[in-house]
């Protein structure tokens, strides 16, 4: 039987590596981007080099969670779906969130 802790870890693996990928391409191609170093937090922008810092560290954390935490297995649904849905679920997040700066369909503030 499947430990569900492993189901906890891999979903918080899709989230850090969907989080890993906005901030790698933004620092990648020398544009800042929002970061939690900015101020204020998550809004204002941070330089390239701490996004592409970010990325990388965002990826690491996914790693470990994924590969370092149970046998995550790419043929295993229940383990796909998770990572699937955390992935799903910060990409939403973000979107929404972000999407408020940069054009998106977010909802309109007072």
């Amino acid at each position: 039987m499947m430990n569900w802790l492993w189901l906890v870890s891999y979903f918080f693996g899709g989230a850090f590596a969907a989080n890993a990928v906005p901030h790698f391409v933004a620092g990648t191609m020398g544009r800042p981007f929002q970061s939690p170093f900015a101020k204020p937090p998550g809004e204002g922008l941070s330089s390239s080099t701490v996004n592409v810092v970010w990325g990388v560290f965002n990826a690491v954390v996914a790693y470990l969670l994924l590969v370092r935490v149970g046998v995550f297995d790419l043929r295993a649904t229940s383990h796909v779906l998770v990572f699937g849905l955390g992935v799903l679920l910060i990409g939403l997040f973000s979107a929404r969130h972000f999407g408020q700066f940069h054009g998106g369909n977010a909802p309109s503030r007072p």
